[in-house]
């Protein structure tokens, strides 16, 4: 069958492709619904990556971060009309690693085509059901799943009950992050740290809330989280090498385009952890799906993030579905009509 493609061929250029969709590669057939725009899809976008990634990787259709509804299952397995949340990550081979880190893993958006479709055509292991959970909040389920595989892995690593944990970042990333460590460990004293005191107030559930200027060497946090990517990313994780604790452990999680410094000498002196996330797996999504639906405090919150939502019926609303996204606090939704 014909499918109809919204492909970046150029920053700022979207075209129309019509391509042959094979049923035989997939078995749910699935129209996206609504999709969410990433600091990684606006980076393509706006032409912030490097040229020659550009020009290796374009004409490429954005968005990973979407949820949509079945048009036909062939196994029967869901219904026509069903809602699914459609995952990014198509797993390379063997299991000696995690679906989302293997070398020989394709993402959508990045090096395989996003959600930016008429329709597309998923096996099973690639999308997960729902039903009770708020339709734009839906569409960053992805994002949430990525928060939830960094916090359970930090919870599968640390050694100890922590008591304090400081978190760097006052965006989407960063908030989803403080309230999910509240869902799991709700005695920690959490402190968030940001630059902007609007959207720092958003972060209501935090015991503490303070701009960078605000920190001083005389804090103490068993472990950190950086949400806060770019090269700020740098202030950020020297802050967190100052305050914490011998032998802590700092998530790394904002993405940067360029390398940043570590003070290597105080992460040796500390015998401090350093554990890098991003992306997720089915697992992470399944569980993120789980206590979004189980949790009405932690849907409620995660509704907060929803900034705006476009409804996308031609391809100039999506240059205005993008541009509108570079003044939003948080996240912008786009209802694809198309």
């Amino acid at each position: 069958m014909i499918n109809t493609v919204y492909k970046l061929t150029y920053p700022m250029c979207v075209e129309t492709f019509c391509e042959n969709l094979d049923y035989n590669t997939g078995d749910v057939l699935v129209k996206p619904r609504m999709l969410s725009i990433c600091k990684a899809d606006m980076r393509y976008y706006f032409g912030m990556r490097d040229p020659k990634v550009l020009k290796q990787r374009l004409p490429l259709a954005l968005i990973h971060e979407a949820w949509g509804t079945v048009l036909h299952d062939k196994s029967g397995q869901f219904k026509t009309g069903d809602k699914v949340i459609l995952l990014p990550n198509i797993p390379g081979a063997g299991d000696k690693y995690r679906e989302n880190y293997r070398l020989d893993s394709l993402f959508r958006s990045s090096r395989a085509d996003g959600f930016m479709q008429e329709m597309v055509c998923l096996p099973h292991s690639q999308v997960v059901g729902f039903d009770n959970i708020p339709r734009d909040t839906a569409a960053i389920t992805e994002l949430i799943s990525v928060c939830t595989h960094a916090v359970n892995t930090f919870l599968e690593r640390v050694t100890h009950q922590p008591e304090r944990i400081g978190v760097w970042g006052d965006g989407a990333l960063g908030y989803i992050i403080c309230a999910l460590l509240k869902y799991y460990i709700p005695k920690v004293h959490l402190t968030v740290i940001g630059i902007s005191r609007p959207k720092l107030e958003m972060f209501e559930f935090a015991n503490e809330r303070l701009t960078v200027d605000e920190v001083t060497v005389d804090m103490h946090f068993d472990s950190t989280f950086e949400c806060v990517g770019g090269q700020a990313s740098g202030s950020a994780i020297s802050q967190m090498i100052d305050t914490i604790m011998p032998e802590g452990f700092i998530m790394l999680m904002g993405v940067s385009e360029e390398p940043v410094p570590v003070n290597t000498r105080m992460v040796l002196e500390k015998g401090l952890t350093l554990v890098g996330r991003s992306r997720s797996g089915r697992v992470d999504f399944e569980e993120t799906v789980r206590i979004m639906q189980e949790n009405e405090r932690l849907k409620q919150r995660m509704k907060v993030l929803i900034s705006d939502i476009v409804e996308i019926k031609n391809i100039n609303d999506i240059h205005k579905a993008f541009n509108e996204a570079k003044t939003v606090d948080f996240k912008l939704v786009m209802d694809w009509k198309l």
